[in-house]
């Protein structure tokens, strides 16, 4: 009996790649789509190619896979996976890479996973070394108009194809080989798990450009991204005690992107106001109107806490069960869909920096809890306008102390939200929501001076969640124009 192998593959410089994207937005989500499936095809073509059993899959998806091979098959596979990444060079213009590591499956997980580590960082180390060399100078430029019909493709496809003459490119509906695409509890087992939804327009055959998205909110007409990732996924991962483990647990968080993005994207409140850009095994990224967006984190967070408990509760320790995001906003409805999708990746970085469980959003990271503090104080505003009849510009006013605040001090010097004389900002808040008013007014007056600087009048302190608060407010009342719009995105 001739020893099995396992086979580790790991596919780089997606980030890079969906960033360098063109202006439009069938562009962006048709290399996000490839660079998804490739993880999901690429092990699914290889063991179909060698005439092996569907069940030799472990796990696929969030740019990696991990295969079951009889030892025999080595060479063969190795022939496979050279010409995919030689393919995946020529397509993405150098972008996208493909590495893998091979090793006997014997011995405990732990060491089998250690040896398939060092081989991979040892071939991430030389990427000029081997046999593959000639592959790693590829410059060809990407083929934007195959991913530009690959958007539109994937967007109602039922079957997705594959054949070795173009080991890198994926079709809709044709190809030596298929396999069915789909998301939630009805999907076949073999199927892919691949969450595609698009907010189409009016007309009901297009894509909706984030134009039309901004159109669709509440408010202010802006469009944004929203992206979030699992924190310390790979950290989770590492510290799995089987493969049986590891191939369960990847399914798991790959079930629930794909699931319950899909879901969440067919309710009324973002079925029209926003598309998927991807939905990986620990990660995703989503455009549309920035309301929808925000309330969108808002639930999966809410859905994903409910996971871990649920499905994570045997594991100790914190990583992998909580998730963050970050919003970034379009200062102009023109702007480079790309340039914001990478914006928002690097305000998610740096809201993971801070800490976890967390979400940057309008110029701040919060905690969870603090978002929904935040929400209230929000709700508060809106009902001051509504109700009572502050004039929305007057929220642009108390957005204005903050940041003031956030100017104060020498050059040099670290700046401090806590002001020596609270007294000028109490007279400001008094002078910009007035004192004369009915006692239903003047408590939620009082009620909401409190949310945002604290209840200890000596020691005023502005509150981050009062800011977020607040700029929340002023986008969900006013309709700003495109160069107003762009004049606040940037204060941020």
């Amino acid at each position: 009996m001739s020893v099995q192998i396992l086979l580790q593959g790991r596919i780089s410089g997606f980030d890079e790649f969906v960033a360098d994207a063109g202006p439009t937005e069938e562009e962006l989500t048709g290399r996000a789509h490839w660079t998804v499936l490739l993880s999901e095809i690429l092990p699914r073509a290889l063991i179909a190619e060698l005439n092996l059993s569907k069940m030799l899959l472990g796990s696929s998806g969030s740019e990696q896979f991990l295969v079951v091979l009889p030892g025999e098959s080595r060479n063969q596979a190795e022939e496979f996976l050279v010409k995919a990444r030689g393919a995946m060079l020529a397509m993405s213009g150098g972008h996208v890479d493909l590495l893998w590591a091979i090793t006997e499956n014997l011995g405990d997980w732990t060491v089998v996973r250690k040896r398939l580590n060092d081989e991979m960082q040892r071939k991430r180390s030389t990427p000029l070394a081997g046999a593959h060399s000639e592959l790693a100078g590829t410059a060809a430029v990407p083929d934007d108009e195959y991913f530009r019909a690959f958007a539109a493709e994937t967007r109602d496809a039922a079957i997705l194809g594959w054949s070795p003459e173009a080991p890198a490119r994926i079709s809709a509906g044709q190809g030596k080989h298929t396999w069915s695409i789909g998301s939630g509890p009805g999907m076949a087992t073999d199927s892919i798990a691949f969450a595609r939804h698009t907010a189409l327009s009016d007309d009901g055959h297009h894509a909706a450009a984030v134009s039309v998205l901004a159109s669709r909110a509440e408010g202010a007409k802006v469009w944004g991204v929203l992206r979030g990732d699992v924190d310390n996924f790979g950290i989770r991962l590492r510290r799995l005690h089987s493969i049986e483990e590891h191939v369960q647990l990847s399914v798991l968080y790959k079930q629930f992107f794909a699931g319950e993005l899909e879901v969440l994207c067919s309710l009324g409140e973002f079925w029209r106001k926003v598309t998927l850009v991807y939905a990986g095994g620990d990660d995703f990224a989503a455009h549309g109107a920035w309301d929808s967006l925000i309330a969108l984190g808002r639930e999966l967070q809410r859905l994903f806490q409910r996971f871990a408990e649920e499905h994570l509760k045997d594991f100790p320790g914190p990583e992998g069960k909580t998730i963050s995001m970050a919003l970034a906003l379009a200062p102009q409805q023109e702007s480079n869909v790309a340039g914001i999708y990478e914006r928002a990746g690097q305000k998610l970085q740096l809201a993971k920096s801070i800490g976890k469980d967390c979400i940057y959003l309008l110029g701040r990271t919060l905690e969870w809890q603090q978002l929904s503090d935040a929400a209230e104080v929000k709700g508060d505003l809106t009902a001051m306008v509504k109700e009572h009849g502050i004039r929305s510009d007057y929220i642009r006013d108390l957005c204005a102390i903050y940041r003031e605040t956030k100017r104060t001090g020498m050059p040099g010097e670290k700046t401090s939200r806590r002001t020596e004389r609270p007294w000028r900002f109490h007279r400001r808040l008094n002078r910009i929501l007035g004192t004369g008013r009915s006692r239903d007014f003047q408590k939620a007056r009082n009620s909401l001076v409190a949310d945002l600087v604290g209840r200890n009048p000596a020691h005023l302190k502005l509150r981050p969640s009062g800011r977020v608060a607040l700029e929340w407010a002023r986008l969900a009342t006013e309709h700003m124009s495109s160069q107003y719009a762009a004049m606040e995105m940037e204060s941020e």
